[in-house]
């Protein structure tokens, strides 16, 4: 009998290390109301129950999508809105003009265009792109305070997008998508949105978008 209770026992541990989340190992927990697994979505991306950050507690950003290249970042984008043509000539009517302030001291290394407003940054350097945003704010809020309190960028790991429709950016904030780079020193989200600390300080990775 206790041979056959210590078999019972192993295939139990063995059926738990492959697969781990059915034995609650509390790596991707959910809510309470979501169980375990991936939370369940709420408006504007966000997550019901206690928790604000679904990320894995590190900086910077970790698991947001990395293009590697302009056309992997526009086959991205064009999950969450229209950029099935993208241009790189900023003589292209798409491309709007003061883009190219976006230059080396913000690491970027090309610009895009895929039409209806959304231009796209590759960039070397996260923590580079993002105090470049943060000190471009700091500047602009002397004249008026108020700006930059919804963010700016949806920020990749590599790739920055400024799309001028709401629909892309609701879109692109789902689980699983772009945050948005919000370094306004007011801003706090409601409960259950993620605020994770960015590479710079005062500035976060938020998915809470306000119209």
């Amino acid at each position: 009998m206790r041979i056959q209770r210590l078999v019972t026992i192993s295939t139990a541990a063995l059926l738990c290390l492959t697969a781990l989340t059915a034995c609650g190992s509390g790596d991707e927990g959910g809510s309470v109301e979501g169980g375990l697994g991936n939370p369940a979505p709420a408006k504007n991306g966000g997550t019901d129950g206690s928790g604000g950050s679904d990320g894995d507690g590190k900086t910077g950003g970790p698991g947001l999508p990395k293009a590697g290249s302009m056309a992997k970042a526009a086959q991205i984008v064009n999950a969450y809105g229209t950029c099935n043509d993208i241009s790189t000539d900023p003589n292209d009517d798409d491309f709007f003009p003061g883009d190219e302030t976006y230059d080396q001291k913000w690491s970027v290394t090309e610009r895009g265009a895929c039409g209806k407003g959304t231009r796209i940054f590759m960039f070397k350097d996260l923590k580079t792109f993002q105090a470049a945003y943060k000190a471009q704010l700091d500047a602009d809020r002397k004249e008026s305070p108020n700006k930059g309190h919804r963010g700016k960028f949806l920020l990749g790991q590599d790739f920055a997008v400024l799309p001028d429709q709401k629909p892309v950016i609701r879109n692109a904030i789902k689980p699983g998508g772009l945050l948005i780079l919000n370094c306004h020193p007011d801003f706090n989200p409601p409960t259950g949105y993620r605020k994770d600390p960015a590479l710079v300080k005062g500035c976060v990775l938020t998915n809470y978008f306000e119209d």
